[in-house]
């Protein structure tokens, strides 16, 4: 009935992010600030206005402009590309701030001032999918503007973009000006690297776990190197089942080098084919094809690993290799277990916990001594815990992750495990021992110094945990919600109250109760009341029971000014005791 007496209209929607926003972040933040804030005065707002648009939404690194006419979208975004391009002649290539756009038409929903749908999901699908300098316009958007507007337009035929139920018909507008981000100099910085998704090759779709699972093995081996950094998984998955040159992947995931590859599995017998491109000039520097066993995967999987990171950082000494290596199974249907469930993880279903929790369990069915998924069932107990206000499930994920370090004291997402589990035990010193180590382990796992950044935003130490937060963002340029549910806490905690409040707003599409409640806080801050009021009304309508009190056992701050800080809005907000 909701959905009935929903206010509707037709309307274009531009949506534009900054290319590397987080790498210019990290080089200079005020400057990168103050950059953006002039060209959105000077540039980007007068535009609108001249072409009858309005923007409704903006967030640290994008904006989402509306406007009653496809032809004024798309002549908008044409002219601001070319300003922008003005704008960055005589700037130093890494200092340019670079825009791509993604124009579509249809019906949105309002809601106050913002607009939701599939109309500003297609939009912000598109601009993700387009070029550095340049812009995607959907096929609706371009029956409306072909022949009216003086722009050249290539047929790129139908996408399939992510949440995107149906394919949709994309062009891409000529004549704009490209402006690749620069690449990191290997000269002044770490060789980076990003593994695509190994294409399976067995013929059947059932067995994609299979190649997803070793492709997350690769990158996790690779991680463990100081010499390298490594794209996270979330990042470099995005270009599964696209035919996108290697060029562009390097100037998308701002890495010098790529490794693609396939799996094909049938029977007892294994074929593995990768090979490591160099980005810039896409020239083939290592390639190799294997066919063993499958009782040899790991064998196979160390030589990948020894290769690549022996043509890219130097010869890699055996004791260097031998430091990294983590201990294995030597049960294939374990490791095979292990990897379907981390395949549900992945998936955002909602028992998707559940179903990885089943199969870890298989796996240590068939070997009660392996360490990775005991530490995933850590998370996962940590995780209902943390959900549903249960102290035995801390319990319960402390004695899991006990167990994985014991069984395997190099393995750093065990560790991380046990640190957050003891965190919200309140055992803060060995939390931060064990949170320290992980990150010893492992500096260039993406969601793990995510994960582990908690203890430093708990311990009230929010320049460490901003730190993380920015290295997680450059391991993984296209990350997943919840960076910006930590990134938004964070931005509570510097006081900056209304960058805080636009990267929590764009957590969704289904948020769960604690967004809303630190949104409450923010609005509070803002003096927006009747909002805050409205995010506490969404929090209970989830968690009935949901309380001042539930917050507080919820939230292991080691000090009690931190704490109130948190709590007062939520009183104000009206929050129950």
């Amino acid at each position: 009935m909701a959905e009935e007496r929903a206010q509707r209209h037709l309307a274009a929607i531009l949506a534009a992010d900054v290319v590397g926003y987080s790498r210019l972040m990290e080089q200079d933040e005020v400057g990168t600030l103050a950059a953006l804030k002039a060209r959105r005065k000077n540039l980007l707002e007068p535009l609108v206005a001249r072409h009858r648009g309005r923007i409704f939404k903006v967030t640290g690194d994008g904006v989402l402009v509306e406007f009653s006419s496809a032809i004024n979208a798309v002549q908008c975004a044409i002219e601001l590309q070319h300003a922008m391009a003005e704008a960055n002649e005589g700037q130093p290539n890494d200092r340019s701030i670079v825009l791509r756009i993604g124009v579509n038409l249809g019906d949105v929903i309002i809601e106050g001032g913002d607009r939701y749908g599939d109309a500003v999901n297609i939009a912000a699908r598109l601009e993700g999918e387009a070029e550095s300098g340049g812009i995607l316009i959907s096929g609706t958007t371009y029956d409306n503007v072909k022949n009216k507007i003086d722009a050249g337009f290539d047929d790129l035929g139908p996408r399939i973009l992510k949440n995107i139920a149906e394919p949709v018909r994309v062009y891409q507008v000529a004549g704009t000006r490209p402006q690749p981000p620069a690449m990191p100099s290997p000269t002044t910085d770490r060789p980076s690297i990003a593994v695509l998704p190994f294409d399976n090759m067995s013929g059947d779709p059932e067995q994609q776990y299979f190649s997803d699972g070793i492709t997350e093995d690769i990158i996790t081996d690779l991680s463990r190197f100081r010499s390298l950094i490594v794209i996270a998984r979330n990042s470099s998955f995005q270009f599964r089942g696209k035919a996108v040159d290697v060029r562009r992947i390097g100037r998308e995931l701002s890495v010098q080098y790529v490794v693609e590859g396939s799996v094909r599995k049938s029977g007892d017998r294994l074929r593995i084919t990768t090979q490591l491109i160099e980005s810039v000039g896409g020239s083939h520097l290592w390639s190799e094809r294997y066919d063993r066993s499958l009782a040899e995967l790991f064998v196979v999987q160390d030589d990948v690993v020894q290769s690549i990171v022996g043509s890219i950082a130097g010869q890699v000494s055996g004791a260097a290799f031998e430091k990294v290596r983590r201990k294995r199974t030597e049960s294939l249907g374990a490791y095979d277990c292990y990897l379907r469930g981390l395949a549900a993880d992945q998936s955002t279903g909602p028992d998707a916990d559940v179903e990885g929790g089943r199969w870890y369990e298989k796996a240590l069915e068939l070997d009660p001594d392996y360490a990775e998924p005991l530490a995933q069932l850590s998370l996962s107990a940590w995780h209902q815990a943390h959900y549903s206000d249960s102290a035995d499930r801390y319990e319960r994920a402390i004695a899991l992750a006990n167990k994985a370090v014991a069984l395997d004291p190099n393995n750093s997402w065990s560790h991380c495990a046990l640190g957050l589990a003891t965190l919200w035990g309140r055992s803060l010193a060995a939390a931060a021992s064990h949170i320290e180590t992980a990150l010893r382990l492992n500096p260039n796992d993406a969601d793990q110094l995510m994960m582990c950044s908690n203890y430093y935003f708990f311990a009230g130490q929010f320049d460490e945990q901003r730190r993380l937060i920015l290295r997680a963002k450059k391991l993984n340029p296209l990350p997943p919600s919840f960076y910006r549910l930590m990134e938004g806490m964070n931005e509570y905690y510097q006081r900056h109250y209304e960058t805080a409040a636009q990267l929590l707003e764009r957590v969704g599409p289904n948020p769960n109760y604690w967004v809303y409640c630190w949104l409450a806080a923010c609005y509070v801050k803002l003096g927006k009341i009747t909002e805050a009021r409205n995010e506490i009304a969404k929090a209970l309508k989830l968690k009935g029971t949901l309380t001042i009190r539930a917050i507080v056992a919820g939230s292991p701050f080691a000090k009690a000014d931190d704490l109130n800080h948190y709590l007062e809005p939520l009183r104000e907000a009206g929050l129950p005791a």
